[in-house]
């Protein structure tokens, strides 16, 4: 069966789905056989693929759900559309109480389209966009949830108040910090509870390219090879279980604001950063 990575963020939109196509974009050749990852749009807002890229939103993430309902479902790969940069997608429409309802199919009865049959290998890189209600079903059947955050004291917060929900499987999470961030590794974890810590640089320029402004740059010899990209590589090695990577810490220090580990691995809230951090 595949392998289930669900992406998604809890505030504000630090780029979901940019990450979820950088990982997919540099996924290793040699992991799940050869297999390239598949990424799935399933937000309730979706439509993002379509807009960016002029791709077909059919077949895509409609089909895999009326697929669900089916007594023979279908194959998921049927439903998959090549990008220009070589990664496969299941588009979603734009908005709309179809686009919700079909994350509420592939939730629940789509969930066996999605892992194929037992002889079927690969990696499905969800994209949740914001995680709400709906997608709570494609969390709890991933293997991995990266969730996607900025790197201030306010957003880690709320990742912070996610993965101290009641159900949530912290151990099955990766926290992937976009852009600047004052705070090391280890310290989010012990702070987060999370094991593993990624950071994904702001790079405009492989943006570009991962939304479709920049088609050109495609053309040009290691592409792959931008800030961004080259990151998300070492996160999509870490993810695929085809190498250890180290984590690489950004600077700052949560102790020298005052922020001590409690014994049982946590911190107290983080919202007490935000006025330290403001402050200094």
């Amino acid at each position: 069966m595949r392998r289930l990575i669900t992406v998604g963020s809890v505030k504000g939109a630090p780029g979901v789905t940019t990450t979820a196509l950088a990982l997919a974009a540099v996924w290793p050749e040699r992991a799940d056989g050869g297999v390239r990852p598949v990424v799935v749009e399933a937000d309730v807002s979706g439509g993002d693929l379509a807009v960016r890229f002029g791709c077909p939103h059919t077949p895509g993430l409609l089909d895999v759900a009326t697929s669900a309902r089916q007594e023979r479902q279908g194959s998921l790969l049927g439903a998959a559309t090549d990008l220009s940069f070589g990664v496969r997608v299941v588009a979603a429409p734009v908005g709309g109480r179809a686009c919700a309802e079909a994350v509420r199919l592939v939730a629940g009865a789509g969930q066996h389209v999605l892992l194929g049959e037992g002889d079927d290998r690969g990696t499905v890189l969800l994209d949740v966009g914001r995680i709400t209600e709906a997608a709570v079903g494609l969390l709890e059947v991933a293997e991995v949830v990266v969730l996607v955050s900025r790197g201030g004291a306010d957003a880690l917060a709320h990742a912070y108040a996610h993965l101290s929900e009641d159900g949530v499987h912290v151990e099955r999470y990766v926290l992937a910090v976009v852009g600047p961030c004052p705070y090391a590794a280890g310290e989010i974890t012990a702070t987060l509870g999370v094991s593993r810590v990624v950071f994904l640089p702001w790079d405009p320029k492989a943006a570009d390219i991962l939304a479709g402004r920049a088609r050109s740059e495609l053309r040009t010899s290691g592409w792959r090879a931008l800030r961004l990209l080259a990151a998300a590589g070492d996160a999509a090695r870490q993810l695929s279980g085809t190498g250890e990577v180290a984590v690489k810490g950004l600077s700052g220090d949560l102790a020298g604001l005052g922020a001590v580990p409690h014994p049982g691995g946590r911190l107290r809230p983080v919202a007490d950063l935000a006025t330290k951090e403001s402050a200094s």
